[in-house]
């Protein structure tokens, strides 16, 4: 039995329904599988296994291109959904199989955003089923964007120089390294880019390290300050677990606490 565009729109963005729960696992599973796939073949593996690794990372990718397919077919306003940070970065993750098909070389580099469709996930409680603090919650939240943006400049810088450079980053691990001491402001000075598009890379990495890494650790710091002032009331409609100590109603959905 065929979906209707409302009902395809539900289940790829629904995650209390175990149809719902299932598609979008799988999607994440898919999205971790292709990224390991991409750091395993940075390195010097035997010829069948690399082959047998593009035909799953083919094959990934043919899902993903259904799947965005879909999401564009059922979303009511097209134009936005186009235009939206998500379907960006579904597009930038499909777009190196289809046009690579014409050989245009640097569009490899977009590949490695596909962590980023992580992104739409981190948010969803069931993810964070067995975290029960709010500031738990915030921090894992934090991890998982740097360590996305790392993986993603990591990505980059290694298409970038190891052609070039690949004596100094041979494989993810060292691109890697690279970016995480570049990030953090550390700069060793043992791993160098020698590419320009290598040393603006590495520009791109100390101004985001500058900014996003004290941005995120100020917003944990808030979000535990705030729940200093919070106690744990589990409002019986919605399940929101902690409320202000002065608070007579749940925040999120107004149902009357319990004890107030």
């Amino acid at each position: 039995m065929l979906l209707s565009r409302k009902q395809t729109e539900f289940y790829l963005t629904d995650l209390e329904t175990p149809i719902g729960k299932a598609i979008n696992l799988t999607i994440a599973t898919l999205v971790l599988l292709s990224s390991g796939i991409f750091v395993v073949q940075t390195y010097n593996i035997a010829d069948d296994l690399r082959l047998q690794l593009d035909l799953i990372d083919k094959i990934i990718l043919i899902i993903f291109a259904i799947e965005y397919a879909l999401r564009l077919w059922s979303a009511e306003h097209k134009i936005n959904y186009l235009l939206s940070f998500y379907a960006i970065v579904d597009l930038m993750a499909i777009l190196p199989f289809f046009i690579g098909l014409v050989d245009i070389s640097f569009i490899r580099l977009l590949r490695w955003f596909r962590i980023l469709r992580l992104i739409r996930f981190i948010d969803k409680k069931f993810l964070f089923g067995t975290i029960s603090t709010e500031d738990g919650i915030i921090f894992i939240r934090i991890l998982f964007t740097l360590f996305a943006i790392i993986f993603v400049y990591s990505g980059l810088i290694y298409q970038v120089e190891h052609p070039v450079n690949p004596s100094v980053y041979k494989t993810f691990l060292d691109a890697f390294y690279f970016s995480v001491v570049t990030m953090t402001t550390v700069g060793f000075g043992d791993v160098t880019p020698i590419s320009e598009l290598g040393r603006l890379l590495t520009v791109l990495m100390i101004l985001t390290g500058v900014t996003l890494i004290p941005w995120q650790v100020g917003d944990l710091i808030k979000g535990l300050v705030k729940n200093a002032s919070q106690i744990e009331i589990i409002c019986v409609s919605c399940g929101l677990a902690f409320h202000d100590r002065d608070a007579e109603f749940c925040k999120r959905c107004g149902t009357k606490l319990p004890n107030k």
